[in-house]
């Protein structure tokens, strides 16, 4: 259970270092998993598995050679019982509920991303939710997981404090060559916003907290060290299917419009009656 400290550092920065919460055959267990995954070695399959730098309007500012890779696999617990027993760890659901302030947490969708040593690319500078068009409000938190040291030199996340509060700017976001962020139109900042980055090292097994309009990205891999991890991407109770554009989970929605998220494919891995 997080501390009141803890909630308020959150509540300021929009993200937090949690605890360890995988022990060394646990962060095994789920890199064997993974491997199997992506050798397409399962009976069940994920949503998506793909080399995210292959498209897409995260990296339209960046420069990068053909072979970079991140690896983004999408609801790896679709196709790995052990992926989902992780998705409904009882610390880390019981520590998203105390940040989301709800009783009950469903999965949105959870995702690896893999940066291999040398070749790992970078995922561009971004915010969460502008990127799930078709769930409201934006009052998602993710929980991920380092499965190998996540550093600066191999490619560790990085965050900017408080841009959390500063709501959809998604499209303005754009990098430096060195990787800083910046804002293609400043003046449309909140008075006082500070645009600067800290990095947001994760030990192996070891959980970060990150709210889903939080400012964030990740350089290049350029070590011969593997940067693997698996984020998941919780739902407070009262998040709603409000579509305004397509999405890779779409296809599993069964509701109407307006309505709770639910279903099958958004299974409920924490309820406070538990």
């Amino acid at each position: 259970m997080l501390t009141q400290a803890q909630l308020s550092e959150f509540e300021k920065n929009g993200f937090l270092k949690g605890s360890v919460v995988l022990n060394d055959d646990e962060v095994e267990q789920l890199r064997e998993e993974l491997a199997l995954v992506m050798e397409g070695k399962t009976v069940k399959k994920p949503v998506l598995s793909h080399n995210m730098l292959e498209g897409g309007s995260l990296y339209d500012d960046m420069k990068m050679t053909v072979t970079e890779r991140v690896v983004q696999i999408v609801n790896i617990w679709m196709a790995s019982d052990k992926y989902f027993q992780h998705a409904a760890h009882p610390v880390i659901t019981e520590e998203i509920a105390q940040l989301c302030n709800t009783d009950t947490l469903r999965i949105w969708h959870d995702q690896i991303q893999y940066k291999p040593p040398i070749s790992g690319g970078p995922t561009g500078w971004h915010q969460d939710h502008p990127l799930w068009p078709i769930i409201q409000p934006a009052d998602l938190v993710s929980a991920w997981v380092a499965l190998d040291d996540a550093v600066i030199e191999n490619g560790c996340m990085w965050m900017v404090p408080g841009s959390h509060k500063w709501g959809d700017q998604q499209k303005h976001l754009a990098s430096t060559p060195d990787f800083k962020p910046y804002h293609k139109n400043p003046e449309l900042l909140p008075e006082g916003a500070v645009v600067e980055a800290v990095p947001f090292e994760i030990k192996k097994g070891q959980v970060g907290y990150h709210h889903s309009l939080t400012w964030h990205g990740s350089p290049h891999n350029r070590s011969e060290l593997h940067r693997r991890a698996i984020a998941v991407h919780y739902m407070p109770g009262h998040t709603r299917y409000q579509p305004s554009a397509n999405h890779p989970m779409h296809q599993f929605v069964t509701v109407n419009a307006g309505d709770l998220m639910s279903g099958s494919h958004f299974p409920v891995v924490y309820s406070k009656e538990d």
